[in-house]
């Protein structure tokens, strides 16, 4: 009950941790985990009493002796958690392991003075094993609560069980699946050890890669040696001066044993230069612990009669070997410089590669030695039976052609070498090195020739790695990978009816009609076949499918290599990348990184395309980061074309005409950005020839407006070539239809170059009055840009203000069709325009500028009426605010209601549109009749009828008032004229024009000045007389009178009716009357 009770707290319940208290008080213990606890709840088969045994052993942990924990540790309850840590595997199924790790870790947090439970504890975590592979993962965070002496001892026993494995300390188990098995292979001891070395192998490993920057330098050293000992070297005689030699097999190492310990050394050295990098001195005399490994190496290779390297050296291999040695003392002459540092670092990780393949690494040990000679200024020893090759590549080419062989290996550790070492050399690179590079990166040369790198494939690695996991999940989960296999088994046969092509069929037909030609011509029923002919037909239609099986199995087999093929490749220049940008972060002025740019250019372009896997988004990330972040943002650039320039400014022809042609604009983005860096690295470079052709082009005859100015005139920028090409494109984006380039990117030219700008401003404003997708970009281009101060220095200020009348001319003639929009493009068109006008107001009021604004004045207000009929139409609020923006800048307000105005419909109106009018109002069904109006029937609009007779006798005084009040305006209101007449101020000029009345001028507000005038407009000569025809009694809040007449029409209604002033000031009176009483 009490498991069940905390099912779902996931906690041990408190009473069972009293009961086992109680049990230890009282020396019971080993009878209360007998009875009680493996007796008792483990033969419950009840997974959450199961979850209370483990949470009892893991809460006893810091409570029990060594020989209680002996006892705890070997029981029932510690195999059947590992049974339950095998058989959790589904996302969905609870795991106890990460809770258990828990109690663990705070066990050996809580006894760091007592090493021995703490070995006792993670020696019996680490004997729970499934078939000889142990539960617990490799990599065990508890690790790191272990006290000096208790991780000694733990790694001596790893050691002890790697060298001579106990099987009958283990406490093994196989699950269900397992037991089930058939395979008598799965059940051999030989299969046994090989799991629990390979495990103990990464545990070691683990241990050093969490722990290795607390843990002693000899215990580092010990399992480094260790791992190197056994990936590459055999014992043949023990010796004493090798205490390596001396631990002898009990079970001997197999080779993908030792495959799994090579693969694990190498995980290890990738440690160990991270921690050389972090702390360097914490290794013995200050060297990396690649070199005191090398060291060990030679040792034992010199001790040739008590150890054996398992791939022998040859003569020429060993000889190498030497010269390393050799070139490694020379380096140390060079200690002080970095670029020493590195080829000492490549040079022993390529030196350690020899014990693995000597083969390969021969040939490249000997070209780096060559390689660091020559860079470090020393010539290179030659024999004399070799003459000298005057076609020798420099060593830069060489050293370029090892890295990329380096990359090619699925290393990490070796391809932060080949970073760390390309990023010391790159200051030297060649033309021919670049290109070396450029090869592998470009996919039209990559994919179809054949590559000179060949790219290292470790799925025999990874196979061996996961081949026990695979078979282990495998025999767990027998149910998941039948219904596997048969989905599987239906692909297969649908692939097999789509690989049957037109060839087969004919073969089929010709050897089914050649079966019926034995039965007889005549025959037509298979049964009239006889036995030989239906023999004969049997192994014709055997051998036939056999053929076409082995012909299909090709084609899969063939697509499968061309597709890991592919993989390979584009893994291979994911790496290659690392060097492209080491290059460009390191000599961003170099020249050869103008190279780059087309290569990238196309592997974006490619990937853009194709990039569906994972490996072609990782690819094409990359490289635009590369290209976007360190090569175009760059801050520095090459100030030394030389003669690149004039190849140069055709490649930024090039490129911006590649990027009118791209299909999108993402990809047309990154040209157009190409071009922007190639024209900041022009106009960045001062040379003498271009200064001279420069002076060439000015004297015959070209366009002097477009010359720069200052500091312009000395760069290597042909402004005249480049305002050519910028200007084509610019009036292709605003004539094509569907063109990729944005306005984003003209206004970043813009902003960047501001001389171009100038000479590409007229085709804007001629682009104006056009279409109206010419119309709407040109106009948001001029709006944007007029605001740029870079652009705006450009100009002289009669040059500017032309600029700005011109403009404004155009903005004027677009205006004159104002209002009458009738699609959404013409209704586009005339927001452009509007907001156009409104920025050059604004431009015009920041630098105080003088135009004549007349004729522009005079065209929106004659457009107003054309306006205000299409005020309902859908999206006008916008062209409405736009307008009377312009209209506010040129002095005249726009026209408000006021709030207590209500339009009173005319009795010509039907009720249909009465009730149309007035949105929001209650119905006439819904309102409250008056029951005491003197004909019976209620006023519309919920006010009472206006007669000629009095009120009944029941109204009250103050009813009686408002009922007088009321009955002059609606008398009134029934006489309104359906055309009123403008206000005094009204910018209109026709008297037809419907009433809107501006609110009063502010006497401080100062219109934008016209001629150097204010830009308000007289009044016209017949408004006074035309407001002078109207009746005297105006309509209630639509009333053209005076502000005295207003007021004087307030307090005459204050007079006649009361009103809750007088009220309230009876009231006060009253309380001071009541206040002097005594």
């Amino acid at each position: 009950m009490a498991a069940s009770s905390v099912k779902k707290d996931r906690q041990l319940p408190a009473i069972a941790l009293d009961l086992l208290r109680l049990a230890l008080k009282e020396d019971k213990f080993p009878r209360f985990w007998k009875e009680v606890v493996e007796q008792g709840l483990l033969k419950m088969q009840f997974w959450p009493a199961s979850y209370l045994c483990f949470r009892l052993l893991g809460a006893a942990l810091p409570l029990l002796t060594k020989e209680q924990l002996q006892l705890v540790m070997r029981g029932d309850v510690i195999r059947h958690y590992g049974e339950h840590v095998c058989t959790a595997k589904l996302p969905k199924q609870f795991k106890f392991a990460p809770e258990m790790d828990d109690y663990v870790g705070t066990f050996l947090e809580g006894c760091q003075d007592d090493p021995e439970r703490q070995l006792a504890v993670l020696v019996a975590f680490s004997s729970v094993t499934n078939q000889g592979l142990p539960v617990t993962p490799t990599f065990w965070r508890v690790v790191r609560f272990l006290s000096p002496l208790a991780l000694q001892g733990y790694v001596a026993w790893l050691r002890a069980m790697f060298l001579q494995p106990d099987l009958d300390s283990l406490v093994d188990f196989s699950t269900n699946n397992q037991k089930k098995a058939q395979d008598s292979s799965l059940h051999v001891p030989e299969r046994a050890v090989f799991r629990l070395r390979k495990w103990i192998i990464f545990r070691l490993v683990s241990i050093v890669d969490s722990l290795h920057l607390e843990m002693e330098e000899a215990l580092t050293e010990q399992v480094a040696r260790f791992c190197l000992f056994h990936s590459f070297f055999v014992t043949k005689k023990p010796t004493s001066q090798i205490p390596e030699t001396k631990e002898p097999f009990s079970f001997p190492l197999e080779s993908q044993a030792r495959e799994a310990v090579s693969s694990a050394f190498f995980s290890l050295l990738q440690t160990l230069s991270t921690q050389f990098k972090q702390a360097p001195d914490q290794t013995r005399g200050g060297q990396p612990w690649t070199y005191h490994l090398v060291q060990f190496a030679d040792l034992l290779l010199n001790h040739s009669h008590n150890v054996t390297t398992v791939t022998p050296f040859s003569e020429q291999q060993r000889q190498a070997w030497d010269r390393m040695l050799q070139t490694l003392k020379e380096l140390e002459a060079h200690s002080s410089e970095a670029r020493a540092a590195a080829f000492q670092h490549l040079l022993l990780l390529v030196g350690i590669h020899l014990l693995k393949s000597p083969a390969e690494s021969c040939d490249l040990l000997g070209d780096i030695q060559t390689c660091i000679r020559k860079s470090l200024g020393e010539k290179p020893r030659r024999s004399r039976t070799k003459a000298i090759d005057p076609q020798e590549p420099p060593w830069v080419e060489v050293l370029v052609e090892v890295l990329l062989a380096l990359l090619a290996q699925p290393s990490h550790l070796m391809r932060q070498v080949a970073r760390s070492v390309f990023g010391h050399i790159c200051s030297h690179l060649t033309p021919r090195a670049l290109q070396l590079i450029l090869d592998v990166l470009n996919p039209e040369t990559s994919e179809d020739e054949d590559d000179r790198v060949v790219v290292m494939d470790d799925s025999v690695e990874r196979r061996l790695k996961g081949a026990e996991d695979k078979s282990e999940d495998g025999e767990d989960n027998r149910s998941s990978e039948s219904e596997e296999e048969s989905e599987g088994e239906e692909s297969e046969e649908e692939e097999r009816d789509g690989d049957v092509d037109q060839g087969f069929r004919e073969q089929l037909m010709t050897v089914l009609q050649a079966g019926k030609a034995l039965g007889g011509e005549d025959s037509e029923d298979e049964e009239e076949l006889g036995d030989e002919a239906m023999m004969a037909l049997d192994q014709s239609l055997a051998s036939l499918f056999a053929e076409q099986k082995l012909r299909i199995q090709a084609r899969r087999d063939e697509k499968n290599k061309l597709q890991k093929e592919k993989a390979l490749r584009r893994d291979f220049q994911i790496r290659v990348l690392d060097l492209v940008e080491v290059l460009v972060t390191k000599q961003p002025e170099n020249a050869l990184v103008l190279e780059l740019l087309e290569p990238l250019l196309s592997i974006i372009r490619r990937s853009l395309r194709s990039s569906s896997s994972k490996q072609e988004q990782d690819l094409l990330h990359k490289t635009a980061r590369i290209f976007t972040h360190h090569l175009c943002r760059a801050r520095r650039y090459c100030h030394d074309l030389g003669e690149r320039a004039e190849a140069l400014h055709a490649q930024v022809e090039r490129l911006v005409q590649q990027a009118g042609r791209q299909p999108d604009s993402p990809t047309a983005l990154y040209h157009f950005n190409a071009s922007l860096y190639l024209l900041r690295v022009l106009k960045g470079n001062t040379a003498e020839g271009c200064v001279h052709e420069t002076q060439e082009k000015q004297k015959a005859g070209t366009d002097p407006s477009l010359m720069p100015m200052g500091p312009q005139a000395a760069s290597c920028l042909d402004l005249n070539l480049v305002t050519r090409v910028y200007s084509t494109a610019l009036s292709s984006f605003l004539t094509k239809r569907n063109s990729p380039l944005t306005v984003p990117m003209f206004l970043s030219l813009f902003s960047r170059h501001p001389v171009l700008c100038k000479s590409l401003l007229p085709i804007l404003v001629q682009h104006i009055t056009g279409p109206v997708r010419p119309h709407h970009q040109a106009c948001l281009l001029l709006q944007k840009s007029l605001s740029m101060r870079e652009v705006r220095s450009c100009f002289e200020e009669p040059e500017w203000k032309q600029l700005m009348g011109q403009v404004l001319a155009k903005v004027t003639e677009n205006l004159h069709v104002l209002g009458e929009a009738r699609t959404k493009a013409e209704h586009q068109q005339a927001l452009s325009s509007l907001e156009l006008l409104n920025a050059l107001f604004r431009t015009c009021k920041h630098e105080k500028l003088t135009l004549d604004l007349t004729v522009l004045l005079g065209v929106l207000q004659g457009q107003q009426q054309s306006l205000q009929q299409g005020a309902h139409s859908t999206g006008s609020s916008r062209l409405h605010d736009l307008y009377w923006q312009a209209m506010k800048t040129l002095g005249v307000q726009r026209p408000k209601l006021e709030k207590d105005a209500k339009e009173v419909p005319s009795a010509t109106q039907s009720p249909i549109s009465n009730k149309r009018k007035k949105k929001g109002f209650l119905p006439e069904t819904k309102k409250r009749k008056k029951r005491k109006s003197e004909d019976g029937t209620p006023a519309e609009d919920g006010t009472p009828a206006a007669t000629g007779g009095s009120q009944p006798p029941s109204m009250g005084r103050k009813k009686r008032n408002r009922t007088k009040a009321k009955v002059p305006a609606q008398a009134q209101a029934n006489v309104m004229p359906s055309t009123k007449s403008p206000a005094p101020g009204a910018p209109t000029l026709s008297p037809s024009t419907p009433a809107k009345f501006p609110k009063l001028q502010k006497k401080n507000q100062k219109p934008l000045q016209v001629n150097g005038a204010p830009g308000s407009p007289a009044e016209p000569a017949g408004q006074k007389q035309h407001q002078k025809a109207l009746p005297k009694k105006g309509v209630l809040g639509k009333s053209p009178l005076s502000a005295l007449a207003r007021k004087k029409a307030r307090l005459s209604l204050v007079i006649r009716s009361p009103s809750l002033l007088q009220s309230g000031a009876k009231k006060k009176k009253a309380q001071l009357r009541k206040a002097g009483k005594p």
